[in-house]
């Protein structure tokens, strides 16, 4: 365990154990987020380049526009 993460597990030892576990249940769900995106994204390359492909031949046959923010 890092330095980092044992400054942070002594500070939340020192909460309620509700406020710990509700902090527990926290890093939990982040944790499997990361991992089902980590998932997505892997299996995902081979359509995110053909996605990029169809996006740089409508680019270069003028289909594109240039992102003004101010018209967001």
């Amino acid at each position: 365990m890092t330095r980092l993460l044992e400054k942070a597990v002594a500070e939340v030892s020192r909460l309620s154990e509700q406020e710990q576990d509700a902090i527990a249940n926290w890093i939990l769900n982040e944790l499997t987020s990361e991992r089902r995106w980590e998932k997505a994204f892997a299996n995902s390359e081979d359509v995110l380049a053909q996605l990029a492909d169809v996006a740089l031949a409508e680019h270069r046959e003028g289909h594109t526009q240039a992102l003004d923010p101010d018209r967001l």
